[in-house]
Protein backbone atom coordinates (compact mmCIF):
# COMPACT_ATOMS: atom_id res chain seq x y z
CA UNK A 1 0.00 0.00 0.00
CA UNK A 2 3.00 2.73 1.09
CA UNK A 3 4.66 1.62 -2.40
CA UNK A 4 1.80 2.49 -3.92
CA UNK A 5 0.65 5.46 -2.16
CA UNK A 6 4.07 6.89 -3.18
CA UNK A 7 4.11 5.96 -6.63
CA UNK A 8 0.69 8.09 -6.90
CA UNK A 9 2.32 11.27 -4.83
CA UNK A 10 4.76 11.19 -7.49
CA UNK A 11 2.83 11.55 -10.37
CA UNK A 12 0.71 13.91 -8.70
CA UNK A 13 3.77 16.15 -7.53
CA UNK A 14 5.04 16.68 -10.99
CA UNK A 15 1.47 17.66 -12.49
CA UNK A 16 2.21 20.88 -10.96
CA UNK A 17 3.76 23.36 -13.10
CA UNK A 18 3.38 21.08 -16.12
CA UNK A 19 0.74 22.39 -18.35
CA UNK A 20 3.58 25.33 -19.90
CA UNK A 21 5.89 21.98 -20.45
CA UNK A 22 3.72 19.47 -21.97
CA UNK A 23 3.90 20.62 -25.34
CA UNK A 24 7.49 20.88 -25.80
CA UNK A 25 8.32 17.87 -23.80
CA UNK A 26 5.54 15.77 -25.81
CA UNK A 27 6.85 17.16 -29.43
CA UNK A 28 10.44 15.99 -28.12
CA UNK A 29 8.86 12.59 -27.43
CA UNK A 30 7.53 12.21 -30.89
CA UNK A 31 10.77 13.69 -32.40
CA UNK A 32 13.00 10.89 -30.95
CA UNK A 33 10.90 7.73 -31.32
CA UNK A 34 9.63 8.90 -34.69
CA UNK A 35 12.89 10.08 -36.28
CA UNK A 36 16.12 9.58 -34.48
CA UNK A 37 14.56 5.63 -33.12
CA UNK A 38 15.70 5.85 -29.35
CA UNK A 39 13.35 4.50 -26.79
CA UNK A 40 11.95 7.19 -24.54
CA UNK A 41 10.72 6.72 -20.58
CA UNK A 42 9.11 9.19 -18.48
CA UNK A 43 10.98 10.49 -15.47
CA UNK A 44 10.91 12.09 -12.89
CA UNK A 45 11.73 15.75 -11.44
CA UNK A 46 13.23 17.49 -8.50
CA UNK A 47 12.63 20.63 -6.55
CA UNK A 48 14.20 22.27 -3.88
CA UNK A 49 16.13 18.91 -3.98
CA UNK A 50 13.47 17.03 -3.39
CA UNK A 51 12.53 14.26 -5.97
CA UNK A 52 9.08 13.73 -7.10
CA UNK A 53 9.46 10.42 -6.34
CA UNK A 54 8.43 10.75 -2.53
CA UNK A 55 11.62 9.17 -1.10
CA UNK A 56 13.59 10.67 1.40
CA UNK A 57 16.60 8.55 0.31
CA UNK A 58 16.46 8.90 -3.11
CA UNK A 59 19.99 8.67 -4.49
CA UNK A 60 19.34 10.77 -7.85
CA UNK A 61 16.68 13.06 -7.11
CA UNK A 62 14.83 14.38 -10.58
CA UNK A 63 17.04 12.73 -12.60
CA UNK A 64 15.14 8.57 -12.84
CA UNK A 65 12.53 7.32 -14.22
CA UNK A 66 9.44 7.01 -13.03
CA UNK A 67 8.42 3.39 -10.99
CA UNK A 68 6.33 1.24 -13.37
CA UNK A 69 6.45 3.50 -16.05
CA UNK A 70 6.86 2.26 -19.48
CA UNK A 71 9.02 2.23 -22.27
CA UNK A 72 8.00 4.25 -25.18
CA UNK A 73 9.50 2.47 -27.86
CA UNK A 74 11.52 3.44 -31.23
CA UNK A 75 9.18 3.52 -34.36
CA UNK A 76 5.99 3.51 -32.11
CA UNK A 77 2.90 5.26 -34.23
CA UNK A 78 2.44 8.87 -33.35
CA UNK A 79 -1.02 8.13 -31.56
CA UNK A 80 0.51 5.68 -29.11
CA UNK A 81 3.29 7.92 -28.03
CA UNK A 82 1.06 10.79 -27.67
CA UNK A 83 -1.47 8.54 -25.77
CA UNK A 84 1.40 7.04 -23.68
CA UNK A 85 2.92 10.54 -22.99
CA UNK A 86 -0.62 12.32 -22.08
CA UNK A 87 -0.75 9.38 -18.96
CA UNK A 88 2.11 11.07 -17.51
CA UNK A 89 1.87 14.92 -17.92
CA UNK A 90 4.96 16.64 -16.09
CA UNK A 91 7.51 13.97 -16.42
CA UNK A 92 10.75 14.59 -17.55
CA UNK A 93 12.04 12.84 -21.09
CA UNK A 94 14.65 10.11 -20.31
CA UNK A 95 16.38 8.25 -22.87
CA UNK A 96 17.33 4.82 -21.89
CA UNK A 97 21.53 4.00 -22.67
CA UNK A 98 22.38 1.11 -24.39
CA UNK A 99 20.25 0.24 -26.71
CA UNK A 100 20.36 2.56 -29.52
CA UNK A 101 23.57 4.29 -28.23
CA UNK A 102 26.37 4.29 -25.30
CA UNK A 103 27.47 7.87 -24.16
CA UNK A 104 30.77 9.10 -23.38
CA UNK A 105 30.91 11.89 -20.70
CA UNK A 106 33.39 14.88 -19.88
CA UNK A 107 32.99 18.08 -18.02
CA UNK A 108 31.20 20.33 -20.17
CA UNK A 109 34.55 22.98 -21.17
CA UNK A 110 36.15 20.03 -22.19
CA UNK A 111 33.72 18.95 -24.28
CA UNK A 112 33.14 22.03 -25.99
CA UNK A 113 36.77 22.54 -26.85
CA UNK A 114 36.91 18.30 -28.00
CA UNK A 115 33.57 19.26 -30.18
CA UNK A 116 35.36 21.94 -32.11
CA UNK A 117 38.67 19.83 -32.69
CA UNK A 118 36.65 17.26 -33.54
CA UNK A 119 34.27 19.18 -36.12
CA UNK A 120 37.10 21.14 -37.35
CA UNK A 121 39.29 17.86 -38.43
CA UNK A 122 36.11 16.55 -39.95
CA UNK A 123 35.53 13.41 -37.97
CA UNK A 124 31.46 11.76 -37.56
CA UNK A 125 30.32 13.57 -34.25
CA UNK A 126 26.70 12.40 -33.37
CA UNK A 127 24.43 14.37 -30.81
CA UNK A 128 26.06 15.79 -28.25
CA UNK A 129 23.78 17.09 -25.21
CA UNK A 130 24.95 19.17 -22.36
CA UNK A 131 23.28 18.98 -18.64
CA UNK A 132 22.68 21.51 -16.10
CA UNK A 133 25.27 20.34 -13.38
CA UNK A 134 28.17 20.90 -16.55
CA UNK A 135 28.62 17.89 -17.87
CA UNK A 136 28.68 17.33 -21.62
CA UNK A 137 27.51 13.66 -22.83
CA UNK A 138 28.49 12.58 -26.38
CA UNK A 139 26.44 10.09 -28.58
CA UNK A 140 28.71 6.92 -29.57
CA UNK A 141 28.08 3.41 -31.12
CA UNK A 142 26.75 1.13 -28.21
CA UNK A 143 28.99 -1.36 -26.25
CA UNK A 144 31.47 1.52 -25.63
CA UNK A 145 30.87 2.04 -22.13
CA UNK A 146 31.78 -2.03 -21.60
CA UNK A 147 35.01 -1.54 -23.79
CA UNK A 148 36.01 1.82 -22.15
CA UNK A 149 38.91 1.07 -20.10
CA UNK A 150 40.35 -1.48 -22.31
CA UNK A 151 40.17 1.19 -25.82
CA UNK A 152 41.99 4.06 -23.04
CA UNK A 153 44.44 1.63 -22.51
CA UNK A 154 45.12 0.30 -26.36
CA UNK A 155 45.41 4.46 -27.04
CA UNK A 156 47.85 4.83 -24.31
CA UNK A 157 46.20 5.80 -20.92
CA UNK A 158 47.60 3.69 -18.72
CA UNK A 159 45.43 5.35 -15.55
CA UNK A 160 42.06 5.43 -17.20
CA UNK A 161 40.40 6.38 -13.99
CA UNK A 162 42.70 9.67 -13.84
CA UNK A 163 40.81 11.21 -16.48
CA UNK A 164 37.42 12.99 -16.17
CA UNK A 165 35.78 10.95 -18.63
CA UNK A 166 33.07 7.94 -18.36
CA UNK A 167 30.91 6.35 -20.23
CA UNK A 168 27.15 5.07 -19.46
CA UNK A 169 25.66 1.92 -21.08
CA UNK A 170 23.19 -0.33 -20.12
CA UNK A 171 21.37 0.08 -17.01
CA UNK A 172 21.43 3.90 -17.51
CA UNK A 173 19.12 6.55 -18.30
CA UNK A 174 19.63 10.13 -19.22
CA UNK A 175 17.78 13.24 -19.22
CA UNK A 176 16.77 14.76 -22.43
CA UNK A 177 16.36 17.98 -24.06
CA UNK A 178 14.16 19.94 -22.75
CA UNK A 179 13.37 18.39 -20.04
CA UNK A 180 14.88 19.51 -16.36
CA UNK A 181 17.14 17.58 -14.53
CA UNK A 182 17.82 17.58 -11.03
CA UNK A 183 15.72 20.51 -10.50
CA UNK A 184 18.84 22.59 -11.69
CA UNK A 185 17.69 23.87 -15.23
CA UNK A 186 17.26 22.11 -18.66
CA UNK A 187 19.66 19.96 -20.58
CA UNK A 188 20.27 21.55 -23.90
CA UNK A 189 21.79 20.71 -27.06
CA UNK A 190 25.75 21.27 -27.78
CA UNK A 191 25.25 18.94 -31.28
CA UNK A 192 21.79 18.80 -32.44
CA UNK A 193 20.11 15.60 -33.53
CA UNK A 194 20.86 14.73 -37.47
CA UNK A 195 19.84 11.64 -39.68
CA UNK A 196 23.21 10.65 -40.55
CA UNK A 197 24.53 10.03 -37.09
CA UNK A 198 21.41 9.99 -34.44
CA UNK A 199 20.25 6.54 -35.35
CA UNK A 200 23.65 5.21 -36.02
CA UNK A 201 26.26 6.67 -33.59
CA UNK A 202 30.01 7.25 -34.36
CA UNK A 203 32.24 4.54 -33.06
CA UNK A 204 33.78 5.19 -29.70
CA UNK A 205 36.98 5.26 -30.78
CA UNK A 206 36.63 7.44 -33.42
CA UNK A 207 36.14 10.28 -30.62
CA UNK A 208 38.24 8.93 -27.59
CA UNK A 209 41.85 9.86 -28.59
CA UNK A 210 40.42 13.61 -28.78
CA UNK A 211 37.77 13.82 -26.01
CA UNK A 212 40.76 11.93 -23.77
CA UNK A 213 43.51 14.51 -24.71
CA UNK A 214 40.87 17.37 -23.73
CA UNK A 215 40.58 15.71 -20.50
CA UNK A 216 43.42 14.91 -19.05
CA UNK A 217 45.09 18.48 -20.63
CA UNK A 218 41.46 20.56 -18.51
CA UNK A 219 42.54 18.23 -15.60
CA UNK A 220 46.08 18.89 -15.51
Amino acid sequence: MGFTIGISRGIRDIRSGSRRRRSSDGTAVAEYTGLWGWDVVPGVRAAAGTCSCGRADCEAPGAHPLDLAPVIRAGAPLDEVTGIWSDFPGASVMLPVGRAFDVLEVAEPAGRHALARLERMGLPVGPVAATPDGRAQFFVAPGAAAGLPELLYRMGWDDPGALDLRGLGPGTHITAPPSDRGGLGPVRWLRFPALDSASRPPEARLLLGTLAYVAHRSGA
